[in-house]
C-alpha cells in the first residue's frame, strides 16, 4: 500500500518548504528588503531636484530643503538596512536549523538501518554544509525581491527622464540573465559532482576519527593515508572545475553590467549635450546607474546561491526520502515461546542461559541481530515473526548488549541507570554482577565519577563492564550479548561471568563467546559451524565428543581491546 511521504520530494519544493515554515518572517524580510532597495533609488532623484530647483535657479532655501530630505532618507535607508539584515539573518538561521532538525529526526527514525542507507559522512555534510548553503539561498526572498522592485522603480524613473534610457534598462537585464543561464546550469552540474566528492571525504574523516586506534594497532595507517590523499585529490579537482565555471560567471557578472551601464551613461551624456536632458537629469541618471549595480549584483548573487542550494537540496531530499524497512505493529503474543533463527537453526528456550560458540564473529553478530529484530529476517518468537512485533515493545522485552554500544558523557551512575534512582539493593546487585565494584574502588567519587564520551577515560575492559552493568540494570526478559567480557583479564572474566550467571539465573540469556569461563557456565552450548548449528549440549560433553568444538575453544575468544 502506498504511503504518503511527509517530506518534500524535489529540491524546489524543499526550498519552498523552508520558506513556508517561516512565511511571516520571510514576508517581513521581503518588505524590508524592498523598502531598503527602493530607498537607494531616492538619493539620485533628490540630488537632481536640488540641482534643477535650487542651484540652477539660485534658490538656496530649496537646496537646504532637499539636503534635509536627503539626510532623513539616508538615515531611513541605514535603519532599514539594519532591520533587513537582522531579519534575513534570522531567516537563514531558522532555515538551517530546520534542516538540521529534520536530518536528526530522520536519522533517529531510520535507527539501525541508517548505516545501510547513508554514510555517516553524508549525514554530517548535510548538517554542517548543505543546511547553511540552502539557508543562504533564502537571501533571495529579501534583497532579491527588493532588487526586482528597485530595478522596476529605476526603469520607471528613467522613463520619466528618457524613454530611450528606460528601454535600455528594461532590455539589458534579460540579456544579462540569458547570457548567464547556460553557465549557471553548468555550475549546478559541476556543483553536484563536487558535493558527492565532498560527502565521500566527510565519510572518510568520520571513519578515521572513530577507528584510528584500531588502525594504529593493525598497521593500516599507510593504506588510510593513501585513500585520504585520493579523496582529497578528487575533491580538489572537482573544486577547481566548480571554481572555473564560477569565475566565468563572476567575470560576466562584472563585465557585462559595466558595459551595459557605460552605454547608459554615454547615451545620457549625448542627450544632455543635445539639450534633451537637464544637468539635474544627467546627475539623476548617473546616480541611478550607480544604484543599479546593487540590484544587478543581488540578481547574480541570488542566482548563484539558488543553484548551489538546489544541489544541496537534492542530496537532502534524497536522504529524507530514505525509508527504513517496514516496522512491525503487533504485540508480543507468546513471550514464553522459544526464540528461533531459521537461518542457522539456533533455538533459545525461555529461562535458558545459552552460549553460542562459533569461529565467525560476523555470523554470531548476525544471529543476535536477527533475534533482536535489528535485521530483516524470518526469526520467530514462538509462532510469531520477530519482524512483525512493534520495535518499541520488542526493545522493552529483548535487550541486545553490543560490544560497540555508545557510552555518553556524564557520570557512571547516569551511564548505567540512565538518570533513574534505583533502590540500593538493585544498585548493589548490579554493581557486583557486572564487576563494576572494581571500577568504583578506583574512582575518586564512586558512582558520581566522571565518564567521558565513548568512555575515553576507561580501559577497554572497564568500558565492557559499564555496558554490562547498563544491560543488567534493565533486567530484560531476554538478554542477548556479544562477547561481553572479551577485554578483561582471565581471572576477572571468570569472576564476572559467574556473577552474571547468578544474576540472570532463570531469565532468558544468550551470549556469543568462545571463552571457556563463559561456556562452562552455560545451561546449553550451541556450536555453530559453517553457518548452521552443528551440535548442542553442555560444554564438557561437546569438548569430549566434538573435535572441531574442542579446537575452537582451545583458541579462545575472537579478541578485543584489552585492559
Amino acid at each position: 500500500m502506498h504511503r504518503e511521504h511527509p517530506y518534500p520530494t524535489t529540491p524546489w519544493r524543499y526550498l519552498w518548504f523552508l520558506i513556508r515554515h517561516q512565511l511571516s518572517r520571510v514576508i517581513l524580510g521581503a518588505v524590508l528588503g524592498t523598502a531598503w532597495m527602493v530607498g537607494l533609488t531616492l538619493p539620485p532623484l533628490i540630488l537632481s531636484r536640488a540641482i534643477d530647483d535650487g542651484i540652477r535657479t539660485g534658490e538656496f532655501a530649496k537646496v537646504w530643503m532637499w539636503a534635509g530630505i536627503l539626510l532623513v532618507v539616508g538615515l531611513t535607508i541605514a535603519l532599514l538596512a539594519i532591520l533587513r539584515h537582522r531579519t534575513m539573518t534570522r531567516v537563514r538561521l531558522e532555515a538551517a536549523l530546520q534542516t538540521i532538525e529534520l536530518t536528526t529526526r530522520k536519522s533517529v527514525q531510520l535507527g539501525s538501518s541508517l548505516g545501510k542507507l547513508a554514510t555517516t559522512g553524508e549525514v554530517a555534510t548535510i548538517g554542517v554544509g548543505d543546511a547553511w548553503t540552502m539557508a543562504r539561498s533564502l537571501t533571495a526572498t529579501g534583497p532579491g525581491v527588493g532588487a526586482v522592485v528597485a530595478y522596476l522603480v529605476i526603469a520607471i524613473a528613467l522613463l520619466r527622464i528618457s524613454p530611450l534610457l528606460a528601454g535600455i534598462i528594461v532590455l539589458g537585464m534579460p540579456l544579462l540573465m540569458l547570457s548567464l543561464g547556460p553557465l549557471l546550469n553548468h555550475f549546478r552540474a559541476r556543483g553536484g559532482t563536487y558535493r558527492e566528492a565532498q560527502g565521500r571525504m566527510s565519510g572518510r574523516v568520520v571513519d578515521m576519527v572513530s577507528g584510528l586506534h584500531v588502525l594504529n594497532t593493525l598497521g593500516g595507517k599507510d593504506l588510510l593515508a593513501e585513500r585520504w590523499e585520493a579523496d582529497s585529490d578528487d575533491v580538489r579537482r572537482a573544486g577547481y572545475r566548480v571554481a572555473a565555471t564560477e569565475s566565468w560567471i563572476r567575470g560576466i557578472a562584472v563585465g557585462l553590467p559595466a558595459l551595459f551601464l557605460a552605454t547608459i551613461v554615454w547615451v545620457s551624456a549625448r542627450l544632455a549635450v543635445q539639450g534633451e536632458l537637464t544637468i539635474g537629469d544627467l546627475v539623476a541618471v548617473y546616480g541611478f546607474v550607480a544604484v543599479t549595480v546593487v540590484p544587478i549584483a543581488s540578481f547574480i548573487e541570488s542566482a548563484v546561491d539558488i543553484n548551489r542550494a538546489l544541489v544541496s537540496a537534492r542530496r537532502t531530499v534524497d536522504f529524507l526520502r530514505s525509508e527504513a524497512p517496514p516496522r512491525g505493529t503487533e504485540e508480543v503474543r507468546d513471550s514464553a515461546g522459544p526464540l528461533i533463527d531459521p537461518a542457522t537453526d539456533v533455538c533459545l528456550r525461555q529461562g535458558e542461559f545459552a552460549v553460542i560458540a562459533t569461529d565467525d564473529r560476523v555470523q554470531a553478530t548476525g544471529i543476535l541481530h536477527r533475534l533482536a529484530g535489528l535485521e530483516p529476517s524470518d526469526a520467530r518468537w514462538g509462532a510469531q515473526r520477530v519482524a512483525d512485533i512493534d520495535p518499541t515493545l520488542l526493545r522493552r522485552a529483548v535487550l541486545l548488549l553490543d560490544d560497540g554500544a555508545f557510552l555518553f558523557g556524564g557520570t557512571l551512575h547516569d551511564a548505567v541507570f540512565s538518570g533513574t534512582a534505583p533502590s540500593e539493593p538493585h544498585r548493589e546487585s548490579t554493581t557486583l554482577a557486572s564487576g563494576m565494584d572494581d571500577i568504583l574502588r578506583g574512582a575518586d567519587r564512586g558512582w558520581d565519577s566522571e565518564l567521558r564520551p565513548r568512555g575515553a577515560n576507561l580501559s577497554g575492559g572497564q568500558r565492557q563492564r559499564v555496558r554490562l552493568a547498563r544491560a543488567l540494570a534493565r533486567d530484560p526478559k531476554v538478554m542477548l550479548a556479544l562477547d561481553p567480557l572479551s577485554a578483561v583479564d582471565a581471572i576477572t572474566e571468570g569472576q564476572v561471568a559467574q556473577r552474571m550467571y547468578d544474576r540472570r539465573r532463570g531469565a532468558t540469556t544468550l551470549i556469543a563467546s568462545n571463552s571457556s569461563a563463559v561456556l562452562a557456565l552455560a545451561d546449553v552450548v550451541i556450536f555453530v559451524d559453517e553457518g548452521r548449528v552443528a551440535a548442542s549440549g553442555s560444554h564438557d560433553d561437546l569438548t569430549r565428543a566434538n573435535p572441531r568444538y574442542r579446537s575452537l575453544v582451545s583458541r579462545g575468544s575472537w579478541g578485543e581491546e584489552g585492559e
